[in-house]
């Protein structure tokens, strides 16, 4: 009568995720905010990594030219602003047509995005290539690991 009921350990991280969609599939308006939610359709979409040496964000911004967007860092904050226009539009002249559906965030964004302590702004770097945008904040050299060698005595 059961055997389709899931059981899940409440720690495990994969099973909560599967949990977490069963939610958002049933209730796919209940606003439930965690940490990692970001407002629907929020333009550009951010992957952010850390490794030893820095902190990589990577922007994916498909339509955008490298002066398109501005980023500035303040405060251990990183925001991205820029604009980003539609495709549908009157620009000869002609009727616009209507719209059935529309996926594509068109306008004016400002994201911001927290980074951790100890990032070297001052060296900061970003490349762009086939619509996505990679900053890299290089770790200050007094956080970066450092490899002791063992003298044999």
């Amino acid at each position: 009568m059961f055997d389709d009921l899931k059981r899940f350990d409440v720690g495990s991280p994969r099973q909560l995720d599967w949990f977490r969609q069963l939610l958002d599939d049933f209730l796919p308006d209940g606003n439930a905010m965690d940490i990692r939610a970001v407002p629907n359709g929020s333009f550009p979409m951010i992957n952010v990594a850390r490794s030893d040496e820095a902190v990589h964000v990577y922007v994916f911004a498909a339509g955008l030219d490298a002066t398109d967007l501005t980023i500035d860092v303040q405060d251990n904050v990183l925001n991205l602003r820029g604009k980003r226009e539609s495709v549908i539009g009157n620009n000869d002249g002609e009727r616009s047509r209507p719209v059935f559906r529309r996926e594509r965030v068109s306008g004016d964004f400002v994201r911001a995005i927290a980074l951790p302590d100890g990032v070297d702004a001052d060296r900061a770097e970003a490349r762009h290539a086939h619509g996505v945008f990679e900053i890299v904040l290089p770790k200050r050299e007094e956080l970066k690991p450092r490899r002791i060698d063992v003298q044999a005595a």
